[in-house]
């Protein structure tokens, strides 16, 4: 059993939400600040949403692409990739768990209609929130990521879990793998 102040008490949820078998996902190890390398570590270490920043990394603005999911009473889980508007080229995959009564309900009514990034629409609308880093992760990518990244599987990459706090109620529970660093 975890601890729930382990790293993987939150990604392994996350992950088993779509990957029974996780490797086809990555193999995650659990890095510090100081073992990740600093172009990710920028992307990757701070309290600041996702959508914002890669659209900075890249210079571009950034479409979401729902690739799976799935909702229940309390909550809605999605699978997404994001990518960058001028070559389509996919600069970071994620799965999302969002409690539905932590957000207004027409809020919540435009993450569900699956158009438009959870960062930028929580930003549209004005949703005080912050965004709590819980891990980063050194990921070997499994076959899933190593297609969507367009890479060899094993390459690695990094991730990050983090929590959404909206109106100082958790939220958002994320795990957010950036595509690897073009040489």
């Amino acid at each position: 059993m975890l601890e729930a102040t382990s790293p993987s008490a939150q990604l392994v949820p996350l992950v088993a939400l779509f990957y029974p078998q996780p490797t086809k996902l990555g193999l995650f190890s659990h890095c510090t600040s100081e073992e990740c390398p600093s172009a990710y570590r920028a992307m990757l270490d701070h309290e600041k949403h996702m959508t914002v920043t890669v659209e900075r990394r890249h210079n571009d603005s950034v479409d979401v692409e729902v690739l799976a999911c799935a909702q229940n009473e309390t909550h809605y889980m999605r699978k997404i990739l994001l990518r960058r508007q001028t070559d389509r080229r996919v600069v970071l995959f994620g799965i999302v768990r969002l409690a539905l009564n932590a957000l207004q309900p027409e809020v919540r009514d435009e993450i569900l209609s699956q158009g438009i990034p959870l960062g930028r629409v929580l930003i549209t609308h004005d949703v005080l929130r912050q965004v709590q880093l819980n891990a980063l992760w050194r990921v070997a990518c499994g076959a899933d990521l190593a297609e969507w990244f367009g890479i060899p599987a094993g390459s690695i990459t990094y991730g990050r879990t983090a929590m959404i706090y909206c109106d100082e109620k958790p939220a958002v529970e994320l795990l957010e793998i950036v595509a690897p660093e073009e040489e």
